[in-house]
């Protein structure tokens, strides 16, 4: 019942943060952004639902329990929730789940993104694996682990692409992003 409820809070947190990127969404395109990446948007989205059923499904199938070493896991699990919400105050408006770009904006440097290019990612990346393995769900942690870095191998690049051709990206970080980026139509800040 406790690993239930604490998955509960954990999805409840993620529909508070689609209803922020909305929100955000609608007054960066009313400020003239645009959005990069769709068309991998949709499997995003279902890699991060499909994390959850099969975390949930994991449990209740396999019986799985509470990790000895879930104190640790937990502890970890809170670090990284600060550092989340530590990328959301410092991006503010800019956060978002979709790949927005404001053209002309200056990069956020500030907070997490004076020390990493993508805290949010590592957040993700974290989550993704603290969270079954603190209910010893090896299988989901191992496979949406790999589907994740998969996954952000195909939007770093674009979201990279794009904030390098539409803002001071490459000033702020001394960054140069390969041409072989494909273009695709959504971008993020």
């Amino acid at each position: 019942m406790f690993i239930l409820l604490f998955i509960s809070i954990v999805i409840l947190q993620r529909i508070i943060e689609v209803i922020i990127a909305k929100r955000n969404e609608k007054k960066m395109l009313s400020v003239g952004a645009y959005e990069v990446g769709k068309s991998h948007y949709p499997f995003m989205i279902a890699l991060h639902v499909s994390f959850f059923i099969s975390l949930i499904g994991e449990v209740i199938i396999f019986e799985r329990t509470i990790s000895p070493w879930f104190f640790w896991f937990f502890l970890a699990f809170l670090l990284v929730q600060a550092l989340r919400i530590w990328c959301l105050l410092s991006l503010g408006p800019f956060w978002n789940t979709k790949i927005i770009i404001l053209p002309a904006a200056k990069v956020i440097k500030k907070g997490p993104y004076l020390f990493l290019r993508h805290p949010n990612y590592l957040v993700v990346c974290m989550e993704i694996l603290l969270l079954p393995l603190m209910f010893q769900a090896y299988f989901t942690a191992i496979c949406f682990t790999i589907l994740n870095f998969i996954m952000l191998s195909v939007r770093i690049p674009i979201e990279e692409k794009a904030l390098i051709e539409a803002t001071n990206y490459s000033k702020a970080f001394n960054r140069k992003v390969s041409t072989s980026v494909s273009n695709d139509s959504s971008n993020e800040c």
